[in-house]
């Protein structure tokens, strides 16, 4: 595939070397130095895919220039997704292909999985309250994450008791979500269960960003014979009915 990069980060550099190994070429870089005009060339026009990480504030700038450009996106910039139902009705019309996910580690999605699942259990013991933790590195700029949200959504879909979230306030049916800014850590997210006489905790803590990149080039992989508005819970249900494309994304 021809993939053109949004955003030459820390991500973008680990995407960059992940699809070069899978035997992908990187045909436009795109930064905060050449911008539009990256965008608007012959280069970028040339990919299958493009693959955005770039900041909350460009995000949506950035999804709309590469649709005009008739290149599909991939993306994983979280903090924006007030817009995302402009997006959707886009692809909808199908005008344009697009993937969002808050997270591309295939580990956390298998931990949104669990996390319903027990979100669901704990619905039929009320004496259990949760709330939860989210660390990320100093240079992440929007919280709770994007992941933080997911995980969120996912309890308050599956126990009726919990209506909203909240960074301040922590009630019977409020989820308190606490955020850190610490060094370099790539992302942890801590769900505690708490009762009077005991706690049960669930916890994911990535140990780099590889698996974000790596998550991210078998999206753009996927992408790339298939159109509208795509998610992550469909590729992982492909991946879990297909060994075959399990197989292939190298897991």
């Amino acid at each position: 595939m021809k993939i053109a990069l949004i955003g030459y980060g820390k991500m973008g550099h680990a995407i960059e070397k992940i699809a070069l190994e899978r035997g992908h070429e990187i045909v436009a870089h795109v930064d905060i130095h050449n911008g539009d005009a990256a965008i608007d060339s012959d280069a970028f026009r040339s990919a299958d895919v493009a693959i955005e990480f770039t900041t909350p504030a460009t995000a949506f700038d950035n999804i709309n220039a590469s649709f005009a450009q008739g290149v599909p996106v991939v993306c994983g910039t979280t903090g924006w997704t007030s817009r995302l139902g402009e997006i959707k009705e886009i692809c909808d019309a199908g005008k344009a292909t697009f993937f969002w996910t808050s997270n591309f580690s295939i580990g956390v999605n298998i931990f949104f999985a669990l996390n319903r699942y027990l979100a669901a259990f704990m619905a039929g013991f009320p004496q259990y309250r949760p709330t939860m933790k989210e660390i990320h590195h100093i240079h992440k700029l929007d919280h709770p994450s994007g992941t933080a949200l997911t995980l969120a959504e996912g309890i308050m879909d599956s126990d009726q008791r919990i209506g909203c979230w909240s960074e301040q306030i922590s009630d019977d049916h409020t989820l308190l979500i606490d955020h850190e800014r610490e060094g370099e850590v790539p992302g942890t997210h801590i769900i505690r269960w708490d009762s009077p006489v005991d706690t049960i905790t669930i916890e994911h803590r990535a140990k780099s960003r590889e698996g974000f990149a790596l998550g991210a080039v078998v999206a753009a992989e996927w992408v790339k014979d298939r159109k509208g508005f795509l998610t992550m819970p469909q590729l992982m249900e492909g991946m879990i009915s297909n060994p075959a494309l399990m197989k292939t994304a190298g897991l």
